[in-house]
This record gives structure tokens, C-alpha cells and sequence, in this order.
């Protein structure tokens, strides 16, 4: 960590631009205190579903169960992306300038990065829990033992974090000429590096490497563990594949959301997007660093019978002290 602030020092030092204005801001203008009361309100909620889940999930024995471990992390790593983005779109919205400076960009795209890098790695570790669950029931607590879960959850966070810093010194050591950053409501990496002052084509491979070693592993990982569990479904009988259905839709509902917001992401990011209007790059934008940490809570809260049970057990008994 030491060396990674010495790149930060670094790169303030030898740079020419140290802030960058977000233009994306400028077309929120005439309705910008009605779109901070609505940030606002979605940052509440976020952290209250969160934190809700969270917290029915660490009190409830019942639900402490590899399944909901990973619907714990999810919910956390929720709150952390979350955390990245939205505290700073409310200064902003209520900035005259809307600017941002270079050092809290940085931090904020290795924030951004990692949340949407881990998102992925747990939704692909999950995969696998409906996987061992689903094909191998009886063996299931052995197979997801506590160890297992553990170095599952370190692989997790860990494999992106340590990913992307090293991808992200590249970025660090870069000097920076233009000022503006388009289309967005926060920083990330590949629109801060076409302000870079140096030709960057070997950044954009090694970006392109990066979501390859992120994205592809993960990938294949969900895709083996439906296509053993819709092998499993077909000689089951019909009650067994409405379970199976039942267990797996949470979990395909939540990969679809990603899916939908990654995709667009990445297509904004690597394409021209020119023909495409500004107001919707910037609410798609927003649907991949907003939407995702607030819809995942409401799908396993109300899709998850277990979960949604424990919460309305939790709801009448703070009632009825509220009644007392």
C-alpha cells in the first residue's frame, strides 16, 4: 500500500491537470434538487435493505448456511460500492463547478472497479452453491465445509482487489492533459485515461487482459454449474424442478441484473457509443452502480422464503414493543 501512495504522490507532482469536471452534471442542472432528494432517498434505502439483510442474516442460527454467507457478502459488497459512488454524485449535484479532483478520482475508480469485480467473483462463488446443493444434496455440508466457504469468500474479495491494483499502477503513472470527464456520474479508469498526455493503446490492451482474467473464469464457472444442475433437472421429477427453480431464481435474477449493467458498461466503455443518447448512457450508467446494490437485497428478501420469514418474525416483534 505504501508504494501505491507514493504513485499518488507521484502523479500529482509530475501532472499538469489535478481536477476534471464531469460534464454529465451539466445536463442535470434544472432539476438537480429533486435529483439530489432522490439520490439521497436511494443511499437510504440501499443502506437500509443492506444492513437489514445483513442483520437478519448474523442473528438468525437457522441462516447460517453456506447459501446465505454468500447472500451476506453480496449485501456488503452492496454497501461498499454503493459507499464509492454516491456520497460524492451528492456533493457534486450541489457543486456550481462539478468538479472532482484527480486523487479522489483515483480512489474512486479503484472503488467502483473492485465492487463491480467482486459482484462477479461472489455471484460465480454462489453458482457453485446451487450447483453442490442442487446435484450433490447429501453431500452438501461436506463439500461446502466452513474452510471451504472461507477461502471461497478470501478468493472473493481478494483475487479482484490484487487484480485490478495492479492494473491500476498503470493508470497511477500516467500524466493527464484534458480536464473533462463525459457521460458519467463518477470516475472510472478507461474515461480518466483518455485525458492521459502519452499514447495509451498498451493501457487499453492490458485493460482488455484485466476483464478477460476477471470476467472469464467467473463466467465459465456459472455456466458449468447450470448446465449440471439443468442435466440433474431434466431426469428429476416435477416437484424436484420447481424446487431446483425455486433455489436458482434469486440467484439467475441477480446474474441477469449484472449481466444487463456490465454489458452496457463495458460497451460504453469500449465502442462508439455515439449514436446513442446522452441521458440514456448516463441512466444505464447509474442502473450498473445504483440499481444492482438495491435490487439484490429486494430479491433475496422477497424471493427467499427462509429470509423473508425471519424478517416478518423480526417486523411483529419490534411492533409489539413498539404497541407495549
Amino acid at each position: 500500500m505504501f508504494l501505491v501512495f507514493s504513485e499518488f504522490k507521484t502523479n500529482m507532482d509530475n501532472t499538469s491537470v489535478t481536477v476534471f469536471t464531469m460534464t454529465a452534471y451539466a445536463v442535470m442542472e434544472k432539476n438537480k434538487y429533486l435529483q439530489f432528494s432522490i439520490f439521497m432517498l436511494l443511499y437510504i434505502l440501499i443502506i437500509s435493505f443492506n444492513f437489514l439483510l445483513i442483520a437478519v442474516i448474523c442473528c438468525q442460527r437457522a441462516l447460517h448456511q453456506p447459501m446465505y454467507v454468500f447472500i451476506c457478502n453480496l449485501a456488503a459488497n452492496g454497501l461498499y460500492g454503493s459507499t464509492g459512488f454516491l456520497p460524492s454524485t451528492l456533493i457534486l449535484l450541489l457543486s456550481e463547478t462539478y468538479e472532482i479532483s484527480l486523487p479522489w478520482c483515483l480512489i474512486q475508480i479503484y472503488w467502483v472497479h473492485t465492487y463491480a469485480a467482486v459482484e462477479f467473483h461472489i455471484l460465480a462463488v454462489m453458482g457453485y452453491d446451487r450447483y453442490v446443493a442442487i446435484c450433490y444434496p447429501l453431500h452438501y455440508h461436506s463439500i461446502m465445509s466452513i474452510p471451504k466457504i472461507c477461502k471461497f469468500i478470501a478468493l472473493a474479495w481478494l483475487y479482484p482487489f490484487s487484480l485490478f491494483l495492479m492494473y491500476f499502477c498503470l493508470t497511477l503513472r500516467l500524466k493527464f492533459c484534458g480536464r473533462f470527464i463525459h457521460f458519467k456520474l463518477f470516475c472510472v479508469n478507461f474515461e480518466l485515461v483518455k485525458n492521459a498526455c502519452s499514447p495509451t493503446s498498451y493501457h487499453s490492451i492490458v485493460g482488455l487482459v484485466l476483464i478477460a482474467f476477471i470476467m472469464i473464469p467467473q463466467l465459465l464457472m456459472i455456466i458449468f454449474s447450470y448446465a449440471h444442475i439443468f442435466r440433474v433437472c431434466v431426469k428429476s421429477s416435477k416437484e424436484s424442478q420447481v424446487k431446483a427453480l425455486k433455489t436458482c431464481f434469486p440467484h439467475l435474477l441477480s446474474v441477469i441484473n449484472y449481466s444487463i449493467g456490465g454489458f452496457f458498461e463495458i460497451a460504453q466503455s469500449r465502442f462508439d457509443m455515439s449514436g446513442t443518447s446522452f441521458k440514456f448512457r448516463i441512466i444505464m450508467s447509474l442502473y450498473y452502480t445504483l440499481l444492482t446494490p438495491l435490487i439484490n437485497p429486494a430479491i433475496y428478501g422477497m424471493a427467499n422464503q427462509t429470509i423473508r420469514m425471519h424478517v416478518l418474525k423480526i417486523y411483529r416483534a419490534s411492533h409489539r414493543l413498539a404497541s407495549c
